[in-house]
């Protein structure tokens, strides 16, 4: 079983985030019928472990303490702290990473060092900065000792997490950072096949969940350090983003 085999299933197969016009997977359809136990199990699974009745139903006080607290995989027994997220609770734009560095886990924010800077550079050059219409978060919340790759399970309870995160901000277009956002896509593809496209984040069926928001992927800028080649498509993404954007206000 492959990396994205693993990590859908633990998600329980069915996609978080679809390429817009895109025909419905077989296995989609086929969790779409079960999709109600499915939600369940996978709720389930986080709150009986962080101790909360009803994840749908956490205010952003509520959800940061949840996170905080959270036991319902190994890797917050062996990081400094969570990394919540920061930024504006009500921004159009949603920035997703993949999963807290080092140094993020020292300062509890998401993207500081030197990828920090990159992203600020990024934000900058489409007229945004941190804390202004933007929030900036992470797929998974606690930095993975020796900043490995997070396990399939792990990444799968971090997932509802989200799911709340998107919910209560409402934002009104994504852009994801990296290949772990390109493997929640639930498609057996490359991130340099997935960027470049529309794509729709659509969630699960759960009452008042967000859907159908506009959904962009590019690389992260870990990435872009290693690969500078890789600037100019990460650029054309952005300015996808910024189009996207402008035809929603």
């Amino acid at each position: 079983m492959n990396r994205e085999e693993a990590i859908l299933r633990e998600l329980n197969l069915y996609p978080l985030w679809q390429r817009r016009g895109q025909a419905k997977p077989v296995f989609e359809q086929e969790a779409a019928a079960a999709q109600p136990i499915i939600e369940q199990v996978t709720s389930q699974s986080v709150m009986e472990k962080a101790g909360l009745q009803n994840l749908a139903s956490c205010n952003w006080p509520e959800l940061k303490a949840l996170v905080k607290n959270c036991t319902a995989c190994k890797l917050r027994a062996g990081c400094t702290q969570t990394v919540f997220g920061m930024g504006d609770v009500r921004a159009d734009w949603l920035f997703v990473g993949e999963w807290p560095g080092a140094d993020e886990d020292v300062q509890g924010e998401p993207f500081v060092g030197q990828s920090g800077k990159l992203l600020d550079n990024m934000l900058a050059a489409i007229k945004l900065k941190r804390g202004h219409n933007v929030y900036i978060t992470n797929t998974v919340k606690c930095y993975p000792p020796g900043n490995r790759t997070p396990e399939a399970n792990e990444i799968a309870q971090c997932v509802p997490y989200l799911e709340r995160q998107i919910q209560l901000i409402q934002p009104k277009l994504i852009v994801a950072l990296g290949e772990t956002a390109a493997l929640l896509l639930g498609f057996d593809a490359t991130l340099p096949d997935l960027r470049g496209k529309l794509h729709n984040y659509r969630g699960s069926s759960s009452p008042g969940l967000v859907k159908d928001i506009p959904l962009i992927i590019t690389y992260h800028p870990t990435d872009l350090l290693h690969t500078p080649l890789n600037k100019a498509k990460a650029w054309d993404d952005l300015c996808l983003a910024i189009t996207t954007m402008q035809g929603l206000v």
